[in-house]
């Protein structure tokens, strides 16, 4: 009888190990940060970005996911980038981090937010779909620069600044 219930519960654990399956993040996938300033609406764009991401049954069971800081850059040049770069407190946060804890629903991930040093639990609505060896997720989340003790930039002494508001959009693609 013991060994029947070994045996049984090697078998389990055998199968429930077979069934993750882990996926990397693609080059194929995009994430920018959209925002504003008393000039002009902005946006930049995260160029290096590195995640793993577990799923179960095709449902996301872990996400770590990472964007380098000093790679995120604008359109507008090297001072627009170098005050995103301050704004984020590259020198001591180097990345932006983002760790699932749970997908609510099928549609909502819920995960911890690091930005410049500070972490918060953030709800995101996302649309996920799994084809052709890949899972992708998409969505968008609003934030507010204070909420993760940053000072929205300014140029022209003042006369030029950015809004507190930003969304960041994002379209992973992970491929196993």
């Amino acid at each position: 009888m013991k060994k029947n219930m070994l045996i049984l519960l090697l078998a389990s654990i055998g199968l429930t190990a077979f069934s993750q399956e882990t996926y990397t993040l693609s080059s194929e996938s995009l994430l920018t940060i959209d925002g504003t300033s008393t000039l002009h609406d902005w946006t930049v764009t995260a160029n290096t970005m590195d995640g793993k991401l577990v799923a179960e049954d095709s449902a996301p069971k872990e996400i770590d996911f990472e964007v380098l800081v000093a790679d995120i850059k604008s359109e507008r040049g090297a001072t627009m980038d170098n005050k995103a770069h301050n704004a984020l407190k590259m020198e001591d946060h180097p990345k932006v981090k983002f760790k699932l804890k749970e997908v609510k629903g099928g549609t909502s991930v819920v995960g911890t937010l690091d930005i410049a040093g500070v972490e918060k639990e953030v709800e995101i609505q996302t649309e996920m779909d799994q084809s052709d060896g890949k899972l992708k997720i998409k969505g968008e989340k609003p934030i507010k620069l204070q909420d993760y003790g940053m000072e929205p930039p300014s140029a022209m002494f003042g006369q030029i600044v950015v809004g507190d508001d930003v969304t960041v959009k994002f379209d992973l693609v992970f491929t196993k």
